[in-house]
């Protein structure tokens, strides 16, 4: 079975933290983790994650 691909660097709520065995973070789920958030999402639910929402463009989130 194939696992839904979902991009949580795509995705607005997704940060990079400042801990090096737990880089990834989801401001939604709220945890840290080694690997994607959703990866570990879909490992935990066997769903892919539905919280993703695409970040803006780059222009519109400079602006303010």
């Amino acid at each position: 079975m194939d696992r839904p691909h979902v991009e949580c660097r795509s995705c607005k709520h997704y940060y990079v933290t400042w801990d090096r065995r737990f880089p990834h973070g989801c401001r939604v789920a709220g945890f840290k983790s080694a690997l994607l958030p959703s990866l570990e999402v879909f490992a935990a639910s066997g769903t892919p994650c539905l919280s993703f929402e695409k970040k803006a463009p780059r222009q519109e989130r400079d602006k303010g």
